[in-house]
């Protein structure tokens, strides 16, 4: 006849328990952890990590001499999914465009081309499709040229 264990004694039940709450706890710190990294990604994926380093401080040097226009452009979405843009230092007659892509997930693309409006804005001559994008915005005005990037949602 099998005997009960003692009041207090450590089961095979015990250590299932364990393992169980254990595991658990690691898989549910993994999903946040993942969660995390996928939702924060902002960055570009490179062809060759190697060459996009030495052109690092080169980089550095153009937003250096970008933030010393002291250009500023916001972006905001219109209702019928146009991108409008708001300025502050550009000088009359400067050209926008943009290149956008989604940050994570599906590889889209999309170009965009604005055109000056009358109250000093500048509007998407295409809409862009809904959702979150990495907009890379270029204004070019008098042989001078700005470079910003932004989120766009």
């Amino acid at each position: 006849m099998a005997s009960r264990p003692a009041k207090g004694t450590f089961t095979g039940k015990h250590m299932l328990g364990v393992m169980v709450v254990g595991f658990g706890i690691v898989a549910a710190v993994n999903f946040f952890m993942a969660s995390l990294a996928v939702g924060g990604f902002h960055g570009i994926v490179v062809e060759n990590s190697y060459v996009a380093s030495q052109k690092f401080n080169d980089w550095i040097d153009e937003a250096k001499a970008d933030r010393a226009l002291g250009w500023e452009a916001r972006a905001s979405r219109a209702e019928n999914g146009h991108v409008v843009l708001t300025t502050t230092g550009v000088p009359n007659g400067a050209t926008a465009k943009a290149e956008l892509r989604r940050p994570i997930g599906t590889q889209e693309y999309a170009s965009l081309t604005f055109t000056h409006q009358a109250d000093g804005s500048y509007l998407s001559t295409e809409p862009v499709s809904e959702g979150r994008w990495t907009m890379r915005l270029s204004i070019s005005a008098n042989g001078q040229d700005w470079i910003g990037e932004s989120e766009l949602r």
